[in-house]
């Protein structure tokens, strides 16, 4: 009689590496758009716009949003290409604004709410940055 145990502890190891492939690569991904807005997507704890904006009118729109917000700033940087705004809320969760310039009437923006994210108030932060554009 042949040994049965080796067709199903290979099985066993196939089935723990599909569920160790699955926990490495999952992650939260949601997609929509918005008139003016182009693409959002929410993945991995990163909240990710494309704006129909140029740069400094979208820079300038998230500064005012974070004033409005009542967020504290921590720091803010910018130059021609890229800026970035980091603020804490009254949870003392990290925030972070990046926004980088993507063509002439075209920015991108990124929000992160501290280590894993926060769709809903990342969703927050983007709808009043867009209603100061």
């Amino acid at each position: 009689m042949k040994n049965s145990r080796a067709p199903r502890l290979a099985a066993i190891l196939a089935l723990v590496l599909a569920l160790t492939s699955l926990a490495f690569n999952s992650g939260c991904i949601a997609v929509a758009a918005g008139a003016g807005a182009g693409a959002v997507a929410y993945i991995r704890g990163d909240l990710n716009a494309t704006l129909d904006s140029s740069f400094d009118h979208t820079f300038k729109a998230s500064q005012r949003a974070v004033q409005q917000l009542e967020f504290a700033k921590v720091s803010e940087a910018k130059d021609a290409l890229l800026g970035k705004i980091t603020v804490r809320n009254a949870a003392d969760k990290k925030i972070e604004i990046k926004i980088e310039r993507a063509g002439d009437n075209l920015t991108k923006v990124s929000i992160r709410v501290g280590t894993f994210g926060d769709e809903t108030l990342s969703m927050a932060i983007l709808d009043k940055i867009k209603s100061n554009l």
